[in-house]
């Protein structure tokens, strides 16, 4: 049997799906490793919430970063730039004793992973281009499976007695293999393939579709954080036991990881406006659900209901954006991308601020409300 010969454009799918999953891993085995940092150098809860609203402000910067290497080299020499920053911030976090330099690594890995998750973006929807068949929903799959992955892979250190600083070196060290190895499987070119003197014209971007899609991605990344940062305590405010109140963030998970690897396939059975309106329907409820839930279990069943929505809507939101401006998608991807970390903020802080001042049931219908935002892009998809 002759071996399959893998296509340049077959080898950038899946090196852009290794770009996926490794900052899904990386991501987790971070956010997961706090705690055990937060104990060593000695940071208060304040201190943490601080930390990672700072991630998200660099993280937005890390996007700018992105469309301006995107424009001026490629999106390729982005995703290599952004694993370098994470890759040196890890190994400096991972060795720090001093809380200023702890804080500082943790900052410049906010820049790194907001350049590598809009430049993975636009590589994303640049392979797309040479595809018939939808592919983001399968790389956001792989997102969120180096994402199980990362927080398994941690659990199972602190079993071992490994510690979060093993975990961190490990995460650096494959992230600078993925710099010098698979990076170069990405594609090479700009995404702004218009004449020269069309691209020194700069003339403006469309901002009312940039802005229709970016809510879509706010409300879904409000939720996403909403649950990662709060549904835990909420579980556990409803009488959950220890061993249950986890669970709840893992079914919401497979959830989202159920729907990416379908999602490809829905969009071209039913279409992308009917996949968004289900989304869009599927979170309302879902949040309705955890706001007014009296028992643990229909919390869980809220956070899957929500999972669905979260698990479409994101995938939806960058196809869409790669096709509003083809000849300029790498500078319209990052201005979407940057509706990312303003979801990740209203997530942990906003409602974070409405438990403390309503009580948690309050708190979750703030993501339902935001899902209002994603309706004109449904309106908009019909047409």
């Amino acid at each position: 049997m002759a071996t399959p010969v893998l296509t340049p454009t077959r080898s950038r799918a899946i090196a852009v799906g290794g770009v996926f999953a490794l900052q899904g891993a990386g991501y987790a085995v971070v956010v997961t490793a706090l705690p055990s940092f937060q104990s060593r150098i000695g940071l208060d809860a304040a201190a943490l919430s601080i930390i990672l609203l700072g991630v998200c402000v660099t993280a937005a910067l890390g996007s700018v970063v992105a469309d301006a290497v995107a424009i001026r080299r490629n999106s390729r020499q982005a995703v290599a730039l952004g694993f370098a920053v994470q890759a040196a911030s890890l190994l400096v976090m991972a060795t720090a004793s001093l809380p200023a330099l702890f804080i500082g690594a943790a900052l410049i890995y906010g820049l790194g992973l907001g350049i590598v998750d809009a430049a993975s973006n636009m590589q994303a929807v640049l392979v797309q281009r040479g595809h018939v068949v939808p592919l983001l929903g399968r790389f956001y799959a792989a997102y969120t499976a180096g994402a199980i992955l990362g927080a398994m892979t941690m659990s199972g250190a602190f079993a071992a007695g490994m510690g979060a600083m093993a975990a961190l070196i490990a995460a650096a060290v494959l992230q600078i293999v993925l710099v010098v190895v698979a990076t170069r499987h990405l594609d090479p070119e700009r995404a702004a393939r218009a004449p020269r003197e069309a691209r020194t014209a700069r003339t403006p971007l469309p901002r009312r579709a940039i802005v229709v899609t970016g809510l879509v991605v706010l409300a879904a990344f409000t939720i996403d954080s909403a649950i990662s940062s709060w549904g835990t305590v909420h579980l556990t405010g409803l009488g959950a036991a220890a061993a249950l109140a986890p669970v709840g963030y893992a079914v919401y998970q497979a959830a989202v990881l159920l729907v990416r690897l379908a999602a490809d396939f829905l969009v071209r059975w039913v279409g992308t406006p009917l996949v968004l309106a289900g989304a869009v329907i599927a979170g309302a409820l879902g949040g309705l659900v955890v706001a007014f839930a009296d028992a643990p279990t229909a919390a869980i069943a809220g956070f899957a209901l929500s999972g669905l929505a979260v698990g479409a809507l994101v995938p939806i939101a960058f196809t869409r954006a790669g096709g509003i401006d083809p000849a300029r998608s790498d500078e319209v991807i990052a201005r979407v991308n940057l509706f990312n970390y303003a979801g990740a903020v209203f997530g942990a802080v906003g409602v974070g601020l409405v438990i403390d001042a309503g009580g948690a049931s309050l708190a979750f219908l703030l993501p339902v409300l935001l899902l209002a935002t994603a309706l004109p892009a449904v309106i908009a998809s019909r047409r």
